[in-house]
């Protein structure tokens, strides 16, 4: 075949070709450029710029990428947002505001001046273009949780200032792309200003009730997710329709479902792996093939502007991290570790410079020309090297020189979940991926305990144990599960926790089946008194990801049982998975070592402490606990340090004042003959 035969096959139209290719693309490119210690984002860009018409031609960019890119771009504006920890963003309050502030108006101010005398843009481009130097990716993170530095507070200020720079960023965005939609009257700017003002508290607060609701009446994973894009398009959707742009509307909705979709969850792993599968990478390879490299380095314009972008992009961060430094007193080492952070330039960067060349004049021209565009590509290569160095040495610094705040812990909790009731199926393995630790390597287990030769209850528990592994693989969480033959329910669970020396239990309320029915039934009694691990008792008559509070009761001189620090731990963990306020409700000496612990920890709770003498305090506390709240009642064995006579009282008051309410009720870890005596008791 000649060459002029083999031309006419290019650009591909075939629709299977297409596709095959662009999954080619997917899997290879991050392969590729891992081993080139280099972004991903820029192996789809750049896959995206030698496929495309100004490379080789091989794909036109045709409608397929412009609908895909435009689900994309919407894509990485929700999941940034939804990534974000709300509560790390409360936590480093005046720091993240000032960081947040310094690292969006230093390079805007600059930038502005530098495009306007330099680069000879006109005012509306040259402040699009500078708002784009003030935004910037957390691309680095991942290297920071991996030195156990994502507490200390220069990385709070980075992941809280984040918020601040693409909120404002977005703001100058959907402002000015707002102004070439309509009328440029003189009311129109004010205008445009309180209608997206009133949409944005209009999403913050009808779209997070309206999900709750869906979330607790349906709990398909497939139809949740298909709710959360509807959500998420519609609120892209109405900030359109008022005159914004749709990734502001994208952004806000990530916002307002933050809470609700927490990150060890089903769903988040979900949304994740199909917008890293499919959407963002389509959305990355469209943006590589409207990239011309020949207008690059045809021109010299070309380079100047990618000259301009990366210098005032990297000066700008760097002096906002000096300022931060000098008012909170920094190292140089925490300093620099905020610049490493913070100048990545990637996801509001590209959506910035993809609105602005979209917007057509009236001469024909585009806002942002193709050198701007050329130039961003460079910029983003530039900022994530250079982030990714300057983070990996900064926290390796840290690290060797003892500042680390998040040391790792070397005991590992074995967890077995009881699972008996198939409806609960799903709120027990929630529940048990919000408590375990963070990136923990040990997996979880489950059982299921049927009598002897009761075939019918075989295939039950057959049946409900697949359940639990297809939810625990949808979170890439190992679950080894086990069907157990007993003739005693009780025995059989204490015996699978002995023989794989387990460390904690976690099972579902007994299910009454008559009136006169026992509320504890007979296994939890004889749990209690076979094992001194740690046992929770679970009624959750929601989705745990609804919670909007937890409330903590918990009896006198509970800090001298051994299990103590470890539930305080899971909890606080619980709270922040939530994002949600825990209040505590006990004796003073008690609330005092937690707060201390807090402290210590530099745990990111929004905490709230209540005291009382230490006794049963159920009844006092029912009218404070709502029907979305969650009540975690931490009991006593009987012959324990904190055990007292009321304490037999709260399964009585919990069928009387807590009817469809949430409820954990602990027993922590006990002292027994045989313990190892490895976690001894606070010195008071």
């Amino acid at each position: 075949m000649d060459a002029m035969n083999l031309s006419s096959l290019f650009p591909i139209t075939d629709t299977t070709w297409i596709f095959f290719l662009v999954l080619c693309i997917i899997l290879f490119a991050p392969i590729l450029f891992t081993k080139m210690r280099l972004p991903h984002i820029i192996g789809m860009i750049f896959a995206g710029l030698l496929i495309g018409p100004h490379g080789l031609n091989i794909l036109a960019h045709d409608s397929s990428f412009e609908l895909f890119g435009d689900v994309g771009l919407f894509y990485i504006m929700f999941l940034a947002s939804l990534e974000i920890n709300m509560q790390e963003m409360k936590m480093a309050k005046g720091g993240a505001l000032l960081l947040g502030l310094t690292a969006f108006i230093f390079p805007l101010a600059i930038g502005i001046a530098a495009n306007i005398i330099v680069l000879d843009y006109g005012l509306a481009a040259s402040v699009l273009l500078a708002s784009m130097y003030a935004s910037h990716t957390l691309i680095a993170y991942p290297i920071v949780a991996r030195y156990g530095l994502s507490r200390l507070r220069c990385v709070n200020f980075a992941v809280g200032g984040t918020i601040v720079t693409d909120t404002l960023t977005l703001f100058v965005l959907a402002v000015i792309g707002g102004m070439y939609k309509g009328e440029a009257g003189g009311w129109f700017l004010p205008l445009l200003l309180v209608k997206m003002v009133l949409l944005t508290l209009v999403i913050m607060f009808v779209f997070p009730r309206v999900a709750r609701y869906f979330f607790r009446k349906y709990n398909d994973g497939i139809i949740q997710y298909i709710f959360v894009m509807a959500m998420l398009f519609l609120g892209a959707g109405l900030m359109e329709l008022v005159g914004m742009e749709g990734i502001l509307g994208a952004f806000v909705t990530g916002l307002a479902l933050n809470r609700l979709i927490p990150r060890s969850s089903p769903l988040m792993k979900h949304i994740e792996f199909v917008g890293n599968a499919i959407f963002i990478p389509y959305f990355l390879i469209g943006v590589g093939m409207i990239i011309n490299l020949k207008v690059l380095f045809g021109n010299g314009n070309a380079l100047m502007v990618a000259g301009v972008m990366i210098a005032i992009a990297l000066f700008g961060k760097w002096l906002a991290s000096l300022v931060t430094q000098k008012v909170y007193g920094m190292s140089g080492d925490e300093r620099r570790l905020m610049f490493g952070l913070s100048n990545a330039q990637a996801a509001a960067t590209l959506a910035a410079v993809l609105v602005g060349y979209n917007i057509i004049l009236e001469d024909g021209s585009r806002l942002l020309n193709d050198d701007v565009l050329n130039g961003t590509i460079v910029l983003i290569l530039v900022t994530c090297v250079v982030s990714s160095i300057i983070t990996e040495n900064s926290s390796r610094k840290i690290a060797v020189s003892g500042e680390v705040v998040e040391k790792p812990v070397e005991t590992a909790d074995k967890t077995l979940i009881s699972l008996a009731n198939p409806g609960m199926v799903d709120r027990l393995m929630n529940l048990a991926f919000m408590l375990r630790k963070e990136n923990s390597k040990v997996p979880l287990s489950a059982v299921n305990v049927v009598l002897d030769e009761d075939e019918n209850q075989m295939a039950r528990g057959a049946k409900i144990l697949d359940q639990a592994s297809d939810i625990a693989a949808s979170v890439n969480v190992q679950l080894l599960t086990k069907l157990r033959l007993t003739t005693n329910i009780s025995h059989g669970i204490i015996h699978e926790m002995k023989e794989n020396a387990y460390s904690e239990l976690i099972v579902g309320f007994h299910e009454k089946s008559s009136p006169n029915d026992f509320f504890l039934g007979t296994v939890l009694p004889e749990l209690l008194t076979g094992l001194y691990c740690q046992i929770i008792m679970a009624r959750l008559t929601m989705p745990i990801n609804t919670i909007r509070c937890i409330h903590i009761t918990f009896p006198a001189k509970t800090e001298f049982e051994a299990g103590f620090f470890h539930w305080v731990e899971q909890t606080e963990r619980l709270a922040v998975g939530l994002g949600c306020r825990i209040m505590y409700h006990g004796h003073i000496d008690t609330m005092n070592l937690i707060r201390k612990h807090i402290k210590d920890t530099k745990s990111r709770i929004r905490a709230e402490f209540y005291e009382t003498d230490g006794g049963n305090d159920l009844k006092r506390i029912s009218e404070l606990v709502k029907p979305d709240h969650l009540l975690i009642v931490v009991s006593a064995r009987r012959g324990s340090i904190s055990f007292r006579p009321s304490l037999d009282h709260i399964f009585t008051q919990i069928q009387r004042n807590y009817t469809g309410r949430s409820i954990l009720l602990i027993y922590p870890n006990g002292y027994s003959i045989d313990s190892d005596m490895t976690e001894m008791p606070p010195t008071m």
